[in-house]
């Protein structure tokens, strides 16, 4: 049996890009993640999830992937701003469907 030739990094360059663009889970609104408002941000992420058919999981669960998933890429380059107004968006999405907030608690509690 023959070993799998390790990655290199051509195979991972624009991965995250690829997917994002070619995902069958969401369409998303054009420049959703560079909304100032994270209302915003959460009501065309529902939006989107609501209209997909294609998507795999309920419409939160796939609009808070898609949230979670940009958050893990955009990693430490992400300016501090930008960061909280996204976490922000995702406590919208929260409200949206009526889940709770849990596990995460916050600084001086």
């Amino acid at each position: 049996m023959t070993k799998p030739a390790p990655k290199t990094a051509a195979d991972q360059t624009g991965w995250s890009q690829r997917v994002t663009k070619s995902s069958h889970a969401l369409d998303l609104q054009q420049g959703v993640f560079t909304l100032t408002d994270p209302r915003e941000i959460a009501l065309s992420l529902q939006r989107s999830a609501e209209a997909s058919r294609r998507r795999k999981a309920e419409p939160f669960r796939a609009a808070m992937s898609m949230l979670t998933f940009y958050l893990n890429r955009a990693g430490r380059k992400l300016p501090a701003e930008r960061r909280r107004c996204l976490e922000a968006a995702k406590d919208e999405l929260r409200a949206l469907y009526g889940k709770p907030r849990q596990g995460r608690r916050e600084a001086g509690d």
